[in-house]
């Protein structure tokens, strides 16, 4: 038989009261690639967060290639031959790519050596598995898709053997998501062994050749990709039978709620990022912005959420808001009725070191509810914050651990929880389910159906086009800061939203 890549026999962790992983054994094939999937909090990350050093295990132990190895932290997992390229990135965004990728790999105590062969390793790299970057820009000049890029190359750079890859697609669009799994479909052709870590099925389905599922800490089964289901694969993680469509009935538009005339925004340097573009949202509709990353999307939730000034005219409820000045702060859009999930939920969605029932506060903390004298009613938000934990199926159910200390799709549920319990006249959501499980993802969809039902208008920002097609009554795309055309889903496609997205004229498209 051939020896494993990985084995990882009887590993079990805890983080005081709570029990992330429970005698987990998992064996991994050379050559192959290798889903894991699960819930949200169920314990995927941290497992590989052992297998990659990040964490050490309470007991158990780790073979690669048949040897028994300890990983007591990442510099013995680089040596051993894995790389790991986490959901989110360890990046450091003022460096350049080429900084950032020979950043604790250097050759010795002068730097320009190590910078002169990394610009040309890399040079070659990008050619081989067609990841160009430009390796003079720094990272917060560049996209999220081109970030991951930059994150696989540092691997591939420190020649691993064994890549780990967490939620590789929750910032990419359709088209980078294919061209990821074409370069790991490479990787495997030369012997490399893949794990990826994700919530998408469709993905797991398409592109891996063995799943595990994990529910609650615990392995609960692996599968051979090719006799299983996206159905059944859902059910193992959840436990129960999962609705993957959403289930709604027909939008009955009323008034317009949302109404953006001429719209222009320009970022720090000067540069318009929205270029006086039009949009009505309705009483009871979701419209849905569609395209690419970095194409004004992020702009325009930013002005009416009111975390950045714009020019042009915006109403709400036929009356004027401020674009800039008094007025015009997130504070003033939530007296106003406006709830915003904003795409960065660990940026611009919580404070990480802030406890959940403190996160569940911000934005908010003025509400008579909340006070009592001229103090905060700390009990009362903590009760909210309880009802709110239990309403969302938030894990673990501690309002008293740090934001931090949740998994990414649970730091979603709070900060969805905060904003849609509100009552929204004016829903705005950026990436709403971005490295969210199936369970969550349905769960997250009903919310924001149900507040549509309610006569809410809901503008939705989202780069997973399954998405947009699952939830919008009405889609607009955008690109370079002009909104391409508006389609209703049922009389369009993928690859007529494609071309949009590409900036393909309206007639033409």
């Amino acid at each position: 038989m051939t020896v494993p890549a990985i084995e990882l026999k009887g590993i079990s962790k805890a983080f005081g009261p709570v029990q992330a992983n429970k005698d987990i054994s998992i064996s991994v094939a050379p050559g192959t690639i290798h889903g894991i999937i699960g819930e949200n909090g169920a314990g995927k990350s941290t497992l590989m967060s052992i297998l990659y050093g990040f964490y050490k295990a309470d007991k158990g132990e780790i073979c690669i290639n048949g040897t028994k190895t300890d990983i007591p932290d990442s510099q013995a997992a680089i040596a051993a031959g894995i790389g790991m390229v986490f959901q989110h990135f360890k990046l450091v965004e003022n460096f350049t790519v080429l900084e950032n990728i020979v950043l604790g790999a250097e050759d010795g105590g002068l730097l320009a050596p190590s910078l002169s062969k990394a610009r040309k390793e890399l040079k070659e790299l990008e050619e081989e598995y067609e990841l160009f970057v430009d390796p003079d820009k720094r990272i917060d000049e560049i996209g999220v898709g081109m970030q991951q890029r930059v994150e696989i190359l540092k691997a591939l750079y420190r020649q691993a053997e064994i890549l780990i890859l967490d939620e590789p697609t929750g910032v990419l669009t359709p088209a980078e998501a294919d061209q990821l799994f074409r370069i790991l479909d490479r990787l495997r052709a030369e012997g490399k062994t893949i794990i990826v870590i994700t919530h998408k099925l469709r993905e797991i389905i398409e592109n891996t050749d063995t799943v595990s599922v994990m529910r609650r800490g615990q392995m609960t089964a692996t599968v051979k990709t090719a006799e299983t289901s996206p159905e059944e694969l859902a059910e193992l993680m959840v436990g129960r039978k999962v609705l993957l469509q959403v289930d709604k009935v027909s939008a009955k538009p009323g008034k317009p709620i949302l109404e953006v005339e001429n719209l222009r925004v320009f970022d720090q340097a000067g540069v318009e990022r929205v270029k006086g573009i039009d949009l009505t949202v309705r009483a009871g509709e979701i419209v849905g912005i569609a395209g690419v990353a970095g194409n004004g999307q992020s702009e325009l939730l930013e002005v009416l959420g009111g975390m950045r000034p714009g020019q042009g005219s915006i109403k709400l409820n036929g009356e004027p808001l401020a674009l800039s000045g008094h007025g015009s702060d997130g504070q003033a859009r939530r007296a106003q009725h406006i709830a915003h999930v904003p795409e960065d939920r660990q940026r611009e969605g919580l404070i990480m070191d802030f406890h959940a029932w403190e996160n569940v506060a911000f934005g908010y903390h003025r509400d008579p509810a909340y006070q009592r004298g001229l103090f905060m009613d700390n009990a009362a938000l903590r009760a909210d914050t309880e009802r709110k934990i239990e309403k969302f199926d938030v894990r673990p159910p501690n309002g008293w651990l740090t934001a931090k200390s949740f998994s990414g799709g649970n730091q979603q549920k709070i900060v969805v929880a905060r904003e849609i319990e509100r009552n929204p006249d004016l829903l705005l959501v950026g990436q709403p389910t971005r490295g969210v499980d199936i369970g969550a993802i349905e769960f997250i969809h009903k919310q924001i159906v149900a507040l549509r039902d309610q006569g809410k208008a809901i503008l939705l920002v989202s780069v997973e086009l399954e998405e947009i097609f699952s939830l919008s009554d009405r889609i607009a795309v955008m690109f370079d800061g002009h909104i391409m055309g508006e389609r209703l889903p049922h009389e369009t496609d993928e690859k007529e939203l494609g071309l949009l997205m590409a900036g393909v004229a309206e007639e033409a498209a």
